[in-house]
């Protein structure tokens, strides 16, 4: 069995073995293909935020400084960091060089507050936080003080300022229990010797998207995630000509590698950070930046199309759009986004687990219309069951179970919970009710528990 950081399941020899000789894994980390990439296409314009731009070479050299300065300031390879930022360059640049100090950033969606970010200090055992003072009224950075009273764990806190802001906290800071506080921009120093790291490792954590429950930590190796973009970026022939115009949350699993921001910067494309989800913002930026592709949930989709009549943006530059998330897209609303947007439309399921099924840009249009496709991996192992776990025909529903080389095999530090969630031999069970068509496509036809990508 692969090794893992204490309180992740491994995936048994036979698989890590198998998914190795079929090429999958590939020893790759994902701070190697950065890196490598900056090497490769330095020049071209690499991130987008409004009128920031940022090459290859300086998104690469802004991670090597930035992961110095959490070594600096005390980091050490293993220990985990909640990331909790909005659709800006800070974003991937924290990601990355937390990655390229040997830490191990945890995803966390914007809109959680204290109760949730304390559970994933405390299940992640997270000595260090990066967001802004900030968001839509909440003080952000005193919700990260208070958890650091309550616990042992949190102990240093990046505060990410805009261009031209200022932090109330001012610079560096520690409080009564101890915990240090730092600009996120002062993170700037020479750069270190490279650590010599595994792609087996973790390189960090979604969270599940399980309504009604606390989240749990999904851990995504350097192997299985660089193995998911890739085939990911292969699937839609993403190139180096391609724009990604990130719509929906950098954190989301759909928006961070399906193949959204890492499958793009793995070809040299250009990615396009909507800070803004609104569709007036996002539909003006397909235009000004002619982004190519783009992923979206289908409420989104739908205001998109009702806009756009109105708006009348021009999007001839779109390829295509990917949609999926929460629920399945209606037949109405996949109808209309050929005609409207004028792209082709893929048709997308997955969840922060790792299960991912798309449709192909060849399929046939009722394929596309309606259904959710098939499986990325040719070694994804799919079983359509009945409440007994009993495998039911195609043409009936049944609950959607999962493994593969892209899908963990268990929820960090949650024995509990990975007990009900996978099987013994390492199916995910994803409560998604589905049937399979002969053609071997899947349509969600419902769920027996709440499943989307990671918020």
């Amino acid at each position: 069995m692969t090794s893992l950081l204490d309180g992740c399941a491994p995936w048994p020899a036979e698989f890590v073995d198998r998914y190795r000789a079929a090429g999958h894994w590939r020893g790759d980390t994902l701070d190697d293909l950065l890196r490598d990439r900056s090497l490769r296409y330095g020049p071209r314009t690499a991130l987008v935020h409004g009128g920031t731009r940022l090459t290859y070479a300086h998104l690469n050299r802004r991670v090597d400084r930035m992961a110095a300065g959490f070594r600096l300031r005390g980091l050490r390879p293993g220990q985990r960091v909640v990331v909790q930022l909005p659709n800006v360059p800070e974003f991937v640049v924290t990601v990355f060089a937390l990655m390229r100090a040997g830490a191990v950033p945890i995803f966390c969606p914007m809109t959680h507050r204290a109760a949730e970010v304390s559970h994933l200090v405390r299940v992640g055992q997270a000595v260090g936080y990066v967001g802004p003072p900030a968001h839509q009224g909440f003080d952000l950075t005193a919700m990260a003080a208070g958890i650091a009273a309550q616990g042992p764990f949190l102990r240093r806190v990046f505060t990410f300022e805009a261009p031209g802001e200022a932090s109330p906290y001012g610079g560096f800071t520690v409080d009564p229990v101890g915990c240090q506080y730092y600009p996120l921009g002062s993170l700037d120093s020479p750069p270190d010797r490279p650590l010599a790291q595994s792609a087996d490792q973790v390189a960090f954590f979604l969270l599940s998207g399980g309504a009604g429950a606390e989240p749990a930590l999904v851990p995504r190796t350097h192997n299985d995630y660089a193995y998911q973009v890739r085939a990911a970026a292969e699937l839609v022939s993403l190139t180096e000509d391609d724009v990604y115009l990130a719509a929906l949350p950098a954190a989301s699993d759909f928006a961070f590698g399906c193949p959204g921001i890492v499958g793009t910067l793995s070809v040299g494309g250009t990615v396009v950070l909507a800070e803004d989800p609104g569709a007036v913002a996002c539909l003006a930026a397909v235009e000004r930046e002619r982004a190519t592709v783009t992923s979206l949930e289908p409420a989104a989709a739908r205001l998109w199309l009702d806009l756009f009549p109105s708006f009348r943006a021009d999007v001839s530059s779109l390829r295509l759009a990917q949609i999926g998330g929460v629920g399945p897209l209606d037949r109405a609303t996949a109808e209309r986004v050929g005609p409207v947007l004028g792209c082709r439309l893929q048709q997308v399921f997955g969840t922060a687990e790792g299960v991912l099924t798309l449709t192909r840009p060849a399929d046939a249009d009722e394929t596309v219309l309606g259904t959710q496709g098939r499986p990325l991996s040719p070694d994804d192992e799919i079983r359509v069951v009945d409440a007994d776990g009993r495998d039911v025909p195609d043409g009936e529903s049944g609950e959607l179970l999962a493994r593969g080389p892209h899908l963990p095999r268990g929820y960090h530090r949650a024995p509990d919970r990975t007990g009900r969630a996978f099987t013994p031999d390492g199916y995910f069970r994803t409560g998604a009710l589905v049937r399979r068509t002969p053609d071997g496509d899947l349509v969600v036809t419902g769920h027996l528990t709440d499943v989307r990508f990671a918020p």
